[in-house]
Order: structure tokens, then C-alpha cells, then sequence
């Protein structure tokens, strides 16, 4: 279209065409931006002006409820792994049949496992380092990124961060599958004719199990806590019967035999921490659901109930294989006599359902943290409870997981073979967390450095030492998280890039919102009736979607709103609104969400009347900026690169359903940008 025809406003700016407001109207990461100085509007503490460490999460009062709670949420997964992290472990030295020594040494490196990850580093460490109450890799990331002094710092951190959410999803397709698959086993130690029966039964299971989801885990979660209490009551009952006839095994706790058996196989016993680390798979799950329960909870349940439990059935199967080195075949289920094994494959059953549970809601809190903090495109996020807002359901996280999971299973057809692929995903994420913790327990808890070094650096090193021993499993499958994590992670660069140079792209093109207003009384624009909302991810410039309005059908509606959605590196906001009157009739509202929010913005501008702004909903257009990627003359992206970033931004979840905006109240204009 010529100049001829456009508003006096308008023409005043050359008639150039400017580039649209991103829809969705989100900046990225804020853990990605410098700290902001207010000069309007109540200061709030979304940016960080309140104390890191939130005291409700740690003064929680510590209730029956909570602690029951806990052992069905927190311990589901690490409480599932004697199904087969011992046997797995032992695999490696069967072959001309397993001696007493090593039986003790590997029962004294999976206790020290225990004692040295779980206990030194999440239950007495790790909790302390909540970011606001929450906890988790990402929130964790959000605390190192405000230790960090430069861009390219808090840059490097996120990477981290993002590697260790990444490898997280491929736990969360093995978790399920190995965690099944190793209860339905059981079985075949009842009758050898159950042997063809596993797969299937397996699959119904996970694929039952993947289809409920959309009916939320609150009426689930009421029997998991006292389920799990059960498990662990019976698991360590099964193995303080066998520690009682056979209490020689007790000397594995000396530290002594686990070095013993390391400086006699050499890499023998390195590979062996491969499956020495499946015994502390989950205990990432401490950490990242704090937030839940609080502090306290996770940390008596463990020392109280999960730790001995543990620790007496891991030496109960030790205490059997002694006595009966047969019973490698299966020693969990062998510690139960004959007629209470069926019971025990139903009660593991039970368990292992917890378990994937558990990690399937992780992967949905994760996955939302993700889209929150900018590193994936948005994603149908469905609230499954009224009153518990971390009850979400993500219907594309659940159909990949549920597509995953079938594979694995049908691919590796039983535990032993699946805990070759299990591990590396942990491992890595074991790692990352390290080195941020590094940083946060550095800058936040100001701990000189010897300090930090000398307390996590050994912490580091058995990390390394567990993922290295991982990484050999590559060949044998370990490559299933390893590659899940790096397409996870390659998407996730993908998108953060194109978004930063759509962004910059925006700031080029993009008039300034003084010298608009400033022209504004002079020009001749036609203001007609209703309330217009333009979506904008920058506060300071005006929204293409407002000039694009004004050269098509040059008009301004009588009442104005700029609306600009950031995503903060905390949990939840406190202050939410801030809103600045520009002109007349004419307003800035900047809403404010945490990383655990989900944005709802009729609700929240239908709050504007408390500040005086009358709000009408039936009144209220809202304008939107659709855009269409092209390759420019000169692509600051590969090739396949921008072709991801295009394909995930046609299937990312519309604004209009994000934002929970009415889609008859909705205008969208669209452009195509060249980046």
C-alpha cells in the first residue's frame, strides 16, 4: 500500500514499515537480561530485592500429612531402585561366579553412594539452596546466573543449566520403562512361564498409565504417599529378616571394602560405577520438589524411614547372595519366601506406577519452566486441580514421553539390558548441579573459596567419576539419553537464538514510544470507541501491531493499553502489576510472571479497576503480531537452524490459548521478518 490514504500519524514517520510486536509478547529469559532500575510503579521483589533463600519453604511445619506426602512424590524413584540396581551392579563379575569379597565391596560402594550423593550433597546441601522455596535444575541455574559478572557469564551458566534440563527428559523416558519393567519381571521368578507375558504386560501398564494423565495425579496422589510407606516398611522388613541370619554382611559399611574393590579391579571397578549409580537414581527429585513440601519433610523422611530402609534391603540381598550366590537371578524378589513373592510383585508394581509418576510430572514442571524462561516455544499447559496450581498436564510432553517409552521397552525388552541406557541422563544432571552449586553456595552464602572447592570438589569428582563410567555404556545403549539430551539441547539453543534475533530485529525496526506520544495530540487520528490491548514484548517502543492498525484502517481506540508479559527468574511474583499513564486514556501495564506461573491476562487486567482503570472486558480487542520467519540476504542462522526455529514457531502453542485471551476479542496482523 502507497502513503496515499495513511493517517496524519502515520505519514509523519515516512510511511516505513515497522515490524510487528512478537506475539506472545514475552522478552526471553530474564535470567538472561541485566537487572532492571524501576522509576515507576511499586517496586516489588521480582527482582531479587528480598533475601534468595524463601523461610517458609525451610519453617514449613513438618506434618504426618507432608511426611507421608513425600515418600510418595520425592522417594518414588530412588526407593524403586533395589529392584535392580544390585543385580546390575554384580552382572559385571558373573561370569566365573561372585566371590564374598565382592559382594561386600560393591554393597559398601552403593551404601557410600547413598551417604556420600544423596545425604552430603542433596538432603544436608542442596535443599539449602532454594530459589525462593523451589528448587530444581533450572532454579538453581536462575541463582548461579545472579552470581555470575558479566553477560557471557550468566550466558555459560545457562548452558549448563539448560544441558542439565535437557538430560533430565531422557531420565524421564527411562525412568518408566526400566522402573516397570524390573517390578513386572517378578514374575518370571514365580513361574518361568510368565517370561513372554512381561513386554505386554509392561506396556499395558506404562501405556494405562500415560492415558490417565489428563485427569491429574490428585486423586492418584492420595494413595502414593501410604503405598510408598508400605514399600519401604516391607523392603526393609524383607532385608532385616536376611541381615539377621547372615549379619557377617554388616562390615560392608566399612568404607574400607569399597576401596579394597576398587584398587583391585582398576577399570573393572570403574565400569562397575556405572551400575553402582542406578542405586541413587532420583535423588535429583530431593531437590527439585522442595518447593512441595518444604525442606524439613524430605529431609527427616530420608534419615527417618528411606535411607535405613535402603540400606537394610540392599544388605539383605547381599546377605542372601552369600548364602546363596543362585540367587543372582533376582535376589529382590528372592528375599520374600514363595507366598509372599506375587504380593511383593504387586505392592513393586504399585511402586514402580509411583515412581514413573513422579518423573512424569517432573518432566511437566520442567518442560513449563522451559517455555517460562524462554527456552522453548509455548506449550498447551492444561490445570488439572483448583486449587493446586503445580497440578498441570502438557499433552505434547505426555504423547513424546508415552511415544519414548513404548520404544525403549520394545526395543530393550527387559531391566538388565535397559540399565545399560539408564544412568547417563542422571549422571549428567548429577554435574551440572554441581557446578552450579558451585557458584550459588560462592556468591549466595558467601563461602570463601577453599571452602566451596574443598566441600563440593569431591562432590564434583565422584560425579565425574559416575558420569564417565556411564559414557562407556554408550555403545551398549547409553546412547538413548545421550542423544535425546543433545536434540533436546540443540532445540533449545535453536529457539533461544531466533528469538534474540527476532528481538533485535524488533528494536531495529521499532519507533520509539516517547516520540509517538509525543505526536500524537498533533496528529488528526480518528479515536473510536472500545479499549484496545496491543501485546508488546518491548515497554519502550511502540507495538507494530498499532501502526499496522493505524495504516490500515487509521483509527485509535478511545482507551489504549500496552501490554509487555516478562518472565522473571523466581518462582512466583509477588507484585505483579506495574502500571504508568502515558497520555490520556492511554496506559503501560507491565504484568510480571515467575517461572512456576501461568499467565492469565483478562484476569489480570480485569484487576486494573482496583487502580482506578476502568476495564471492560466486552469492550477489549486485543491486537496481536503474528510473524512469518524468513531467511534474510545474509541468514545470521545455518540453514537447518532457521528451519527448526521456523518449524517450532508454526507449532508453538497460539498466543491467544497461552495468554487465555478470548479468541473472538482477538486481531492478529501478520509479517513476514527476515533474520
Amino acid at each position: 500500500m502507497g502513503s496515499k490514504g495513511r493517517s496524519p500519524l502515520w505519514r509523519g514517520y515516512g510511511g516505513r514499515q515497522r515490524l510487528p510486536g512478537i506475539a506472545g509478547a514475552t522478552r526471553g529469559p530474564a535470567c538472561l537480561r541485566r537487572p532492571r532500575h524501576r522509576s515507576y510503579g511499586s517496586p516489588g521483589s521480582a527482582l531479587g530485592a528480598t533475601p534468595l533463600s524463601h523461610p517458609p519453604a525451610a519453617a514449613r511445619p513438618v506434618t504426618a500429612v507432608a511426611l507421608i506426602g513425600v515418600l510418595g512424590v520425592v522417594y518414588g524413584d530412588i526407593g524403586t531402585s533395589p529392584l535392580y540396581a544390585l543385580r546390575a551392579s554384580l552382572l559385571h563379575f558373573s561370569s566365573d561366579g561372585i566371590e564374598r569379597w565382592e559382594i561386600l565391596g560393591l554393597l559398601s560402594l552403593i551404601f557410600w553412594a547413598l551417604v556420600l550423593t544423596v545425604t552430603v550433597k542433596y538432603v544436608t546441601l542442596m535443599l539449602r539452596a532454594d530459589n525462593r522455596g523451589e528448587g530444581g535444575i533450572l532454579a538453581l541455574m536462575a541463582l548461579a546466573q545472579r552470581q555470575a559478572q558479566s553477560d557471557r557469564g550468566r550466558w555459560l551458566v545457562a548452558l549448563v543449566g539448560i544441558a542439565g534440563a535437557s538430560l533430565f527428559f531422557g531420565d524421564g523416558i527411562i525412568t518408566p520403562a526400566i522402573s516397570v519393567l524390573s517390578a513386572v519381571e517378578g514374575l518370571k521368578v514365580i513361574s518361568p512361564t510368565f517370561e513372554e507375558a512381561v513386554v505386554p504386560i509392561a506396556l499395558g501398564i506404562l501405556l494405562a498409565l500415560f492415558l490417565v494423565q489428563w485427569r491429574g495425579t490428585g486423586s492418584m496422589g492420595r494413595i502414593f504417599g501410604p503405598i510408598c510407606a508400605v514399600w519401604f516398611a516391607v523392603i526393609g522388613l524383607l532385608g532385616l529378616i536376611e541381615v539377621v541370619q547372615e549379619p557377617e554382611v554388616l562390615v560392608a559399611l566399612s568404607p574400607t571394602y569399597a576401596i579394597q574393590f576398587c584398587l583391585h579391579y582398576h577399570l573393572a571397578a570403574f565400569i562397575a560405577f556405572g551400575s553402582v549409580v542406578l542405586a541413587v537414581t532420583g535423588a535429583e527429585a530431593l531437590y527439585a520438589d522442595m518447593g512441595h513440601f518444604g525442606r524439613r519433610p524430605i529431609q527427616i523422611a530420608w534419615v527417618a524411614l528411606v535411607l535405613p530402609s535402603l540400606a537394610l534391603n540392599y544388605f539383605g540381598q547381599g546377605a542372601l547372595l552369600l548364602s546363596n550366590p543362585a540367587a543372582i537371578e533376582n535376589p529382590f524378589f528372592l528375599l520374600a519366601p514363595e507366598w509372599a513373592r506375587l504380593p511383593l510383585v504387586v505392592l513393586a508394581t504399585l511402586a514402580t506406577i509411583i515412581a514413573s509418576q513422579a518423573m512424569i510430572s517432573g518432566a511437566f514442571s520442567i518442560a513449563r519452566q522451559c517455555v517460562q524462561m524462554g527456552f522453548l516455544p509455548r506449550l498447551t499447559v492444561l490445570h488439572t486441580s483448583e486449587t493446586e496450581q503445580g497440578q498441570i498436564y502438557l499433552p505434547q510432553v505426555n504423547i513424546l514421553l508415552l511415544i519414548g517409552v513404548v520404544i525403549l521397552v520394545l526395543e530393550f525388552k527387559n531391566s538388565d539390558s535397559l540399565a545399560a541406557a539408564y544412568g547417563l541422563a542422571v549422571t549428567g544432571t548429577f554435574v551440572c548441579t554441581s557446578c552450579l552449586a558451585l557458584l550459588v553456595f560462592r556468591g549466595l552464602y558467601r563461602w570463601s573459596w577453599p571452602l566451596v572447592i574443598g566441600v563440593f570438589g569431591p562432590l564434583l569428582l565422584l560425579d565425574l567419576t559416575f558420569f564417565i563410567s556411564t559414557a562407556l555404556k554408550i555403545p551398549e545403549g547409553g546412547y538413548v539419553p545421550l542423544v535425546l539430551g543433545v536434540i533436546l539441547f540443540t532445540l533449545m539453543l535453536t529457539w533461544r537464538r531466533g528469538r534474540d534475533l527476532l528481538f533485535a530485529r524488533f528494536r531495529q525496526d521499532s519507533l520509539p514510544l516517547k516520540s509517538f506520544l509525543a505526536r500524537l495530540p498533533q496528529s488528526r487520528t480518528t479515536r473510536v470507541p472500545g479499549i484496545a490491548v496491543f501485546m508488546t514484548s518491548q515497554a519502550d517502543f511502540v507495538p507494530g501491531a498499532l501502526l499496522h492498525n493505524l495504516k490500515h484502517n487509521k483509527v485509535l481506540h478511545q482507551r489504549v493499553l500496552f501490554v509487555t508479559v516478562l518472565n522473571e527468574d523466581i518462582p512466583r511474583v509477588e507484585d505483579r502489576r506495574e502500571v504508568t499513564e502515558l497520555a490520556p486514556d492511554i496506559h503501560r501495564v507491565i504484568l510480571r510472571y515467575g517461572f512456576l506461573e501461568s499467565p492469565n491476562l483478562p484476569k489480570e487486567l480485569e484487576a486494573l479497576r482496583d487502580v482506578g482503570i476502568p476495564f471492560e472486558p466486552m469492550q477489549a480487542s486485543y491486537f496481536l503480531g503474528r510473524e512469518t520467519v524468513v531467511a534474510a540476504a545474509v541468514p545470521k542462522m545455518p540453514r537447518w537452524r532457521q528451519w527448526l526455529f521456523t518449524l517450532m514457531s508454526r507449532n508453538a502453542l497460539p498466543a491467544t490459548e497461552f495468554f487465555r485471551i478470548p479468541s473472538d476479542r482477538v486481531v492478529e496482523l501478520g509479517v513476514r521478518v527476515a533474520i
